[in-house]
């Protein structure tokens, strides 16, 4: 029966997961009779932990690895326009281009198995006040991700890293993080968004760049957590639902930068505790 926290369906039934590349090395060193059939020769091991299908490795039979996803990826890349003057929006748009490099090497068969809220203008824009909270949390959360996954792949200690029973490919850590985190995390930047936009600005055309973009971002989760095996296998494991959501999410972080250009265009938000000497509000008269 399945518990909380477990990964063994998603690295089964989802190919090219990319948590399911920590687990694999967890059974590779405590117990390797678990990996069986396209699992079981690391040399050729496609992305997941047992998979029904995925795409094997790189150079294995003539398999050019995840080849879409990567093209996908190398076109998300290519061009990225200023966001306006807002500091922490282009953090977040360089935070998704950096993803999209470390995306190619975990999910695109290249490698050996084994081996929110930035439109709340409380504080000034671009000063410290502004720039540390979101920093802190930012660098917190990854700290936090990054050694609960290195305690899971390495298994460095038995309190987050070894899964009991071993089959069970279980951390309820990485799962909350990982899995449960990032949707919570757009709902709340969605509602944020809406009351900001509509209750705040009494702005609309915005609104539809934002319903835009999260009907893109679930659209995207549809995608790879249903469509990608059925894409996998009818392609007879050259490709699966992965490129397609890189595209639609790259599509999303599109629709936000128009969303909050409709923001700012011809508009000024000013800090709400200020008075109207401060300079934001020159020129609003």
């Amino acid at each position: 029966m399945a518990r909380f926290g477990d990964f063994q369906a998603l690295c089964t039934q989802v190919p090219s997961y990319t948590w399911c590349n920590l687990f694999y090395r967890q059974l590779q060193t405590s117990n390797s009779t678990l990996l069986t059939g396209l699992s079981q020769n690391a040399a050729s091991a496609p992305v997941g932990v047992n998979p029904e299908c995925g795409i094997p490795k790189v150079n294995t039979n003539g398999s050019l690895g995840n080849i879409a996803n990567i093209i996908a990826c190398g076109l998300s890349s290519l061009r990225r326009r200023k966001a306006g003057s807002r500091v922490e929006l282009r953090i977040f748009f360089a935070l998704y281009l950096l993803t999209l490099p470390f995306q190619l090497i975990t999910s695109g068969s290249l490698l050996t198995q084994g081996s929110t809220v930035l439109a709340t203008q409380i504080v000034e824009d671009g000063t410290l006040s502004s720039i540390v909270p979101f920093s802190i949390f930012s660098v917190a959360f990854f700290v936090a991700t990054t050694y609960i996954s290195l305690d899971v792949g390495l298994t460095l200690t038995h309190v987050l890293g070894t899964s009991n029973p071993p089959q069970s490919i279980n951390s309820i850590p990485l799962f909350v993080l990982t899995s449960i985190w990032p949707g919570v995390a757009a709902l709340i930047y969605f509602g944020i968004m809406l009351y900001i936009v509509l209750g705040i600005l009494n702005e609309i055309r915005p609104v539809w760049y934002y319903v835009i973009a999260a009907i893109l971002f679930v659209l995207s989760q549809l995608d790879y957590f249903l469509l990608s095996k059925i894409i996998c296998r009818g392609s007879s494991s050259k490709v699966d639902g992965s490129f397609i959501a890189t595209i639609l999410e790259t599509a999303c972080v599109v629709a936000l930068y128009f969303a909050w250009r409709g923001i700012t265009e011809g508009n000024v938000i000013c800090p709400l505790h200020f008075n109207t000497a401060h300079p934001c509000y020159r020129g609003l008269g």
